[in-house]
C-alpha cells in the first residue's frame, strides 16, 4: 500500500502494482562523452482501489527530453480519428477548438483547420476540446481534467485519446511506465472520471497505435452508446480494475528483462552484429531492467538529430544517426518502437538488402530465437510482420 493519495479522487487506497526499482530519468539523454553518472529515481505504478486509476506513484525528475521524429503511424492514426469523429457528427461545422497535446508531438490542429475549425485563444471556451495523449502528463489528474471540461462551450464535445491499460496488460507492456507519465487509463476508469465531472461518454473508437489506443467522445448531453458499454464490459472482464490482475505486469517485467538479456547475449556470442533502433523513453526501463549496456548493444539508431551524439540514460549506449545502418551493416536491428516497423523497413532498405533483419523488441521470447549464427536468419524472418 502506498501512502500517496490518488491523483484523481484523492483517496488513500493506492496499491503498488509494478515496481521497476531505481531508474534514471528516461527523458534525460546526456551527451555521449559526458562523464557524469545519472541520478536514479524510484519508478513505481500504483492503482487506486477506489476509482481504478493506474498511476505513477512518485516523480522527482525534470522533463528535458529532446523532441523525436513524429512516426508516420501516429500521423495516419490522427487522420483516421478525425475522419471517424467527423463522420459521427462530433466536429462542429465552422466551430472552434482547443487542443491539449502531448509534449512528444502529434498535433491534430492542421487536420481540424482543414475541416473549417478555428483554434481558440488560451482561456476561451471551445466547441471541441481535444486531448491526444496530453492528460497523462498531468500530475494533478482531477484539476487537469476539470480544466479541459471547463473549457467546453455549451453543447461542446471533449475528444480524449489514451493508450489503453487493457492493451498494456494484454501485451505485458510494463515498460510503458515512465517518469512524466502520471496516469494509465482503462476505459471504465476514464468514463467514470468524466462522468464525475458531468460528461457522458457517447462514442468510443479503438486503434492499433501503441498496441491499442482508445478515443472517447464525451459531452454534457446525450447517452452512452452500446459500443462504449461493450468496451467497458470487455475491459472489466479482462481485469483492468483488479489489482491482482494489473500486478501481473511485475512478472512480465522480470520475464521480459531476462529474455531480452538472454537473446542479446546469444546473438552477440554467435558473432552477430546487433544495433537498436528508436531511442525512445520506453527503451530506457527495458534496457536498464535487463542490465544491457554497450557490450551487448553497441549503438541505438535514431532519426531525431537532437538525440544523436547522446546516450541512453542508465544503459550508456550511444545514440547514432541512420547512416550507421549502412556503415555498420548490422545482422539484426532491434526495434524498440514496434509502430515504426513498416516505416523503417521502407526508409532503410539497405538493412535487408545487406542480409540484415528487423526484430521487434516486444516479440523477444515469443518468436525470436538466436541459437547459433548459422540459424539466425531463419530465426528472425518471422519477426518481419508489420
Amino acid at each position: 500500500m502506498s501512502a500517496q493519495a490518488c491523483r484523481y479522487c484523492d483517496e488513500s487506497g493506492v496499491e503498488v502494482v509494478l515496481d521497476l526499482g531505481a531508474q534514471p530519468a528516461c527523458d534525460d539523454f546526456p551527451p555521449a562523452d559526458d562523464p557524469r553518472t545519472e541520478a536514479l529515481f524510484p519508478l513505481r505504478m500504483g492503482m487506486c482501489v477506489a476509482c481504478g486509476l493506474a498511476q505513477l506513484l512518485e516523480d522527482d525528475t525534470a522533463p528535458e527530453e529532446p523532441r523525436g521524429v513524429e512516426p508516420a503511424a501516429l500521423v495516419r492514426q490522427a487522420e483516421q480519428a478525425v475522419y471517424r469523429a467527423a463522420a459521427a457528427g462530433f466536429l462542429p461545422l465552422n466551430g472552434r477548438f482547443a487542443e491539449y497535446g502531448s509534449p512528444h508531438g502529434g498535433s491534430w490542429a492542421g487536420l481540424l483547420a482543414n475541416r473549417g475549425l478555428t483554434e481558440v485563444s488560451p482561456g476561451e471556451q471551445a466547441d471541441l476540446v481535444l486531448d491526444c495523449f496530453g492528460l497523462m502528463h498531468e500530475a494533478d489528474q482531477f484539476a487537469a481534467l476539470s480544466k479541459r471540461i471547463d473549457g467546453l462551450a455549451e453543447g461542446g464535445t471533449l475528444l480524449i485519446q489514451f493508450h489503453s491499460l487493457a492493451s498494456v496488460l494484454r501485451d505485458g507492456e510494463w515498460n510503458a511506465l515512465r517518469h512524466g507519465h502520471y496516469a494509465y487509463y482503462s476505459t471504465p476508469t476514464l468514463v467514470n472520471m468524466v462522468e464525475r465531472l458531468g460528461l457522458v461518454a457517447r462514442r468510443a473508437w479503438t486503434f492499433d497505435l501503441y498496441g491499442g489506443t482508445v478515443l472517447l467522445a464525451c459531452s454534457r448531453e446525450g447517452r452512452q452508446s452500446d459500443g462504449v458499454t461493450a468496451l467497458i464490459r470487455e475491459e472489466r472482464a479482462f481485469g483492468v480494475l483488479d489489482v491482482a490482475q494489473v500486478s501481473r505486469l511485475q512478472s512480465a517485467m522480470e520475464r521480459g528483462a531476462l529474455e531480452l538479456w538472454s537473446w542479446l547475449e546469444q546473438a552477440t556470442g554467435s558473432g552477430l552484429r546487433v544495433v537498436g533502433y528508436g531511442a525512445a523513453s520506453r527503451a530506457v526501463p527495458l534496457l536498464c531492467a535487463a542490465g544491457i549496456g554497450p557490450e551487448l548493444l553497441s549503438a541505438v539508431v535514431d532519426a531525431a538529430e537532437p538525440k544523436q551524439g547522446r546516450r541512453l540514460p542508465g544503459a550508456g549506449i550511444p545514440i547514432v544517426g541512420p547512416e550507421a545502418l549502412r556503415t555498420l551493416q548490422p545482422d539484426l536491428v532491434l526495434l524498440f518502437v514496434p509502430d515504426l516497423l513498416t516505416e523503417v523497413r521502407a526508409a532503410y532498405p539497405e538493412v535487408e538488402e545487406a542480409g540484415g533483419h528487423w526484430v521487434r523488441a516486444d516479440r523477444i521470447g515469443l518468436e525470436a530465437r538466436v541459437p547459433a549464427a548459422r540459424d539466425a536468419t531463419t530465426s528472425v524472418l518471422q519477426m518481419r510482420e508489420s
